[in-house]
């Protein structure tokens, strides 16, 4: 299920306990299924072109609700063969969504456990985390529980509080950008947001992944050269996000295009289109 794909993709802190829209809707029990569909497309100045398609099902469930957020438990959907489930420590996961600030992890020392436990299951010690490998995929060995929220980030839909003018900014977007209400009614509303890229962010990300397949092909580059040789190339492009939202204001689908455009020394220009849409679907209802 995740898949650490060459170029994808993800402390706790002190909060004021007040009442929040985030609470609004949440009940004890609610069970849900997220979807994420993802299709990128690439094409170049030459002709050429190609495309991919990935899935991933996440469970999430209302634990309870108190003054500091909405306390949520992720897991893996129930058909996960044993071995998946074995191979996939960081869940199940329980954090704290707060109104405003990151998700906090509540079960670290269950999942240090996992990680050990999963670590001397594969023979492996202490010195193969961080480390990239590759199979059919390239993937890496994370042994920091903190990587169950990078891993339920990538889930998240989006914030619980939009509004027709509100500011919304992408973390690879150059600049923030308002948002605009395009439809609204007893089902729930729709808004819009189109931002620019941030060029250097995706410089970066490609120089990550350059520094990934040299590691795999034992071949020494380091970051600092990637990115130099990533300066030359001029980036430009949008990324566009339309959110769904149910009766109570929770985003219930997430659609976000992502177009770019990368002009390398030679000239050529590749155009890459990804289409990342991430749908919550409730699964079962929790006693009122």
């Amino acid at each position: 299920m995740w898949k650490w794909t060459i170029g994808a993709a993800l402390s706790l802190s002190a909060l004021t306990a007040h009442s929040a829209p985030a609470q609004a809707g949440y009940r004890a029990g609610d069970a849900f299924e997220i979807r994420r569909d993802i299709e990128s497309k690439q094409e170049t100045g030459e002709g050429s072109s190609g495309s991919s398609t990935d899935r991933d099902v996440i469970m999430e469930r209302v634990v309870g609700t108190n003054q500091a957020g909405v306390v949520l438990e992720y897991d893996l959907t129930k058909d996960t063969t044993p071995d998946d489930r074995a191979r996939q420590w960081q869940l199940p996961a329980r954090v704290l969504k707060p109104p405003r600030g990151p998700l906090q992890l509540l079960n670290r020392p269950e999942l240090e456990a996992r990680a050990k436990a999963w670590l001397k299951s594969a023979g492996l010690t202490q010195a193969a985390c961080g480390q990239w490998y590759f199979t059919w995929n390239a993937f890496r060995i994370d042994c920091d529980p903190q990587s169950a929220v990078d891993t339920i980030e990538g889930f998240d839909l989006g914030p619980d509080d939009l509004s027709d003018g509100a500011s919304y900014k992408d973390s690879k977007a150059i600049n923030p950008a308002p948002l605009k209400r395009k439809a609204a009614n007893a089902a729930g509303d729709v808004f819009f947001v189109e931002m620019a890229v941030d060029p250097d962010a995706v410089r970066q990300d490609q120089a990550e992944a350059d520094v990934v397949v040299a590691t795999i092909m034992r071949k020494p580059l380091t970051r600092e050269a990637a990115l130099h040789a990533r300066a030359a190339e001029d980036v430009s492009g949008t990324i566009a996000i339309t959110f769904e939202t149910d009766p109570v204001g929770h985003v219930r689908r997430q659609t976000k295009v992502t177009t770019l455009h990368i002009k390398g020394r030679d000239g050529q220009i590749e155009t890459r289109t990804t289409t990342e849409t991430l749908e919550r679907r409730l699964v079962s209802r929790g006693s009122a």
